[in-house]
């Protein structure tokens, strides 16, 4: 289990210069990540399981090189803490970023918001390629086609199935990128997002940073956004009629997965995993 207790042994152990700060635990925390906040302007951040060990190593590589070229504010990697103590995972030592998580009842008309978040990926888009990708993620949706395909089984109860299969046929059968691969965030929905004021203000969580078709990234216009929004988001990106399809379908793929392990034991996942389903269903 990871308590405060813990990360409290962590932290003063690794990093004995923060000792004093107060550590308060953030909750609700991430469904990857356990969360404290180390004195006013820190945050430590424990993975929950091994399949994002080592998001702390790739953040700390990364965002330093990004930050300076993206709109909205991102994770500033402070430390990486090592295992110790029983504790088997990487974590790290960010600034602390104020703001609260996006909602659809706070930004999901604004169109201002989607202009934003377009601007966002047009900008991660644009840096030039990496040297060397060790490390970087890049799926496909053919690779998640056999757990999909059992996922739309398991909620043929709550969703209309034939249509769930329709539309994953036709995102694997989608022309696939002939550009040059681009960055991606590779986990771009509501909940790695914050707002502060009623605006976006920060993207965080880049455990799935990296190099290939930026589809992926497309699952925010069906997480968070309206119908009318979504339009100006798509606008925004100029985004053609394959990569939106593709786009649909890794909407489609991460809803089931949520909704999946969360529906039934959180309401509120359910009803946001339900909405971007359905999202992804209309296009």
């Amino acid at each position: 289990m990871i308590d405060t207790a813990l990360v409290r042994r962590l932290v003063d152990r690794q990093f004995p210069h923060w000792a004093r700060l107060p550590l308060t635990p953030v909750e609700p925390g991430g469904s990857d990540h356990v969360i404290h906040r180390l004195g006013p302007g820190l945050a430590v951040r424990l993975p929950r399981r091994a399949d994002v060990r080592g998001q702390a190593d790739k953040e700390a590589a990364w965002l330093p090189r990004l930050a300076p070229l993206l709109p909205l504010a991102v994770p500033v990697p402070v430390a990486v803490g090592r295992p110790a103590l029983g504790y088997p995972y990487p974590w790290a030592v960010t600034r602390w970023l104020d703001g609260r998580a996006a909602t659809v009842g706070e930004v999901g008309d604004s169109h201002h918001a989607a202009r934003e978040l377009a601007g966002f990926l047009r900008a991660l888009q644009s840096v030039p390629p990496p040297d060397d990708r060790t490390g970087l993620t890049g799926g496909r949706l053919a690779d998640r086609d056999a757990w999909t395909r059992g996922a739309i089984g398991r909620v043929a109860a709550a969703f209309d199935a034939p249509a769930l299969t329709a539309l994953w046929d036709a995102a694997l059968a989608a022309p696939p990128r002939s550009a040059d691969p681009v960055w991606f965030h590779g986990d771009f929905h509501t909940g790695n997002l914050l707002t502060r004021d009623g605006r976006v203000s920060a993207v965080i969580d880049f455990g799935g940073l990296g190099h290939g078709d930026p589809a992926v990234d497309l699952m925010m216009a069906f997480t968070l956004l309206s119908a009318p929004a979504r339009a100006v988001f798509r606008a925004a990106l100029d985004v053609d009629d394959a990569t939106w399809l593709r786009g649909r379908g890794w909407a489609l793929t991460t809803g089931l997965s949520a909704y999946t392990a969360y529906a039934g034991t959180s309401p509120a996942i359910a009803a946001q995993t339900t909405r971007q389903i359905r999202a992804a269903l209309a296009g």
